[in-house]
């Protein structure tokens, strides 16, 4: 029986001590905080601005006269009077045609109007006496007529013979070389007015009521990164396109000094309808599937925590962004550290962060 009680005593010691033991240390654990530190985060103020409306879009330069030369009849090249890259004036020959078949005509077609005149001089003179009937003098006013007619034709053709700059302009390639027998319609050069050049660009018919021609343009090209060229809307077209449900325009660029013709550009249009709007730091959204997000900071007793709140995006400028829903002016909004953050973290705020 001793023996029995012996046991139990021991028994219920060492429970009694592993009760101890736990209790003390489960006493020191529910004392232990487990709240995370806060987190380092730089942060700004969502500011309020007056931003342009703009319209951001692409278009290709091209000169406001610009041809492309073409022979208008066959024949073997004899002469070009130009050279590749050349600035010629109108009227300023640039390639000639064989035409020794056309002047040879023309010294006939000269010959047949000089007797047909003289003739018919002779019947004015003779239908005057009534010496002649009047049929011998209609036929040699109609033969005066068709030799004039024939001439004209012939010279007409000879002329074909030559290409001539329809504008002063800048040539381009020479395509051509002397003794080549070209077809009608064989390309030549092109022939561009550099002093003057247009930009079309195409907009979504929907922006078609704010559009309207005195409209200021600044154009962007990959030749020039950091310049900006001016332009002005001039025209608006008066249909839209049915297969694209886009909007062609035209626009004069100010000062073209450097551009050429078939640049592609990106053109920014003011839409002179300025507008207030929410901005902040572009490295306060977060950009996701589910939604543009920024982290938005409260204080409460003390603490500062971060909440998330989706916004909706506008425009950009100068490293800021336009919010246009779901953010107030004079907010706090977290800038630098987003991807540590959580609903309700706490934060601290360091201001040598820059964004």
């Amino acid at each position: 029986m001793r023996a029995y009680l012996f046991v139990v005593v021991l028994l219920l010691v060492i429970f009694g001590s592993i009760a101890g033991y736990l209790y003390n240390k489960f006493s020191v654990l529910a004392g232990t905080d487990f709240t995370p530190p806060p987190i380092t985060i730089g942060a700004a103020t969502a500011q309020s601005a007056v931003w342009p409306s703009e319209l951001e879009t692409v278009g290709t330069i091209r000169a406001a006269r610009g041809v492309e030369l073409s022979a208008e009849t066959s024949g073997e090249v004899i002469e070009i009077s130009v050279e590749s890259g050349e600035q010629v004036t109108a009227g300023q020959p640039i390639l000639t045609l064989n035409n020794s078949i056309e002047k040879a005509t023309r010294k006939q077609r000269e010959a047949d109007l000089k007797l047909a005149r003289q003739l018919f001089e002779r019947d004015a003179s003779l239908i005057k006496q009534k010496s002649i009937p009047q049929s011998q003098y209609d036929r040699s006013q109609a033969e005066l007529d068709s030799a004039a007619a024939q001439l004209a034709r012939t010279s007409a053709q000879l002329e074909n013979k030559r290409i001539v700059a329809p504008f002063t302009g800048t040539t381009g390639i020479i395509r051509v070389k002397v003794g080549d027998y070209i077809e009608s319609g064989t390309a030549i050069t092109n022939l561009q007015d550099l002093s003057e050049l247009e930009i079309d660009f195409s907009v979504p018919d929907r922006y078609f009521p704010s559009l309207r021609p005195g409209l200021s343009i600044a154009v962007h090209v990959s030749a020039f990164p950091e310049r900006v060229f001016k332009a002005t809307l001039t025209a608006i077209d008066a249909k839209v396109d049915t297969s694209t449900r886009n909007l062609m325009a035209r626009a004069t660029i100010e000062d073209s000094d450097g551009l050429l013709p078939g640049m592609f550009a990106r053109l920014i249009i003011d839409l002179d309808q300025p507008k207030r709007v929410v901005t902040v730091p572009e490295t306060a959204v977060t950009y996701s599937l589910h939604g543009n997000t920024v982290f938005v900071l409260t204080q409460s007793k003390g603490k500062t925590t971060a909440q998330p709140r989706v916004v909706e995006t506008g425009a950009t400028r100068d490293g800021k962004i336009a919010i246009t829903k779901g953010l107030l002016s004079s907010e706090w909004v977290v800038t630098v550290g987003q991807n540590k953050l959580y609903r309700d973290a706490r934060v601290v705020i360091d201001d040598t962060v820059k964004f």
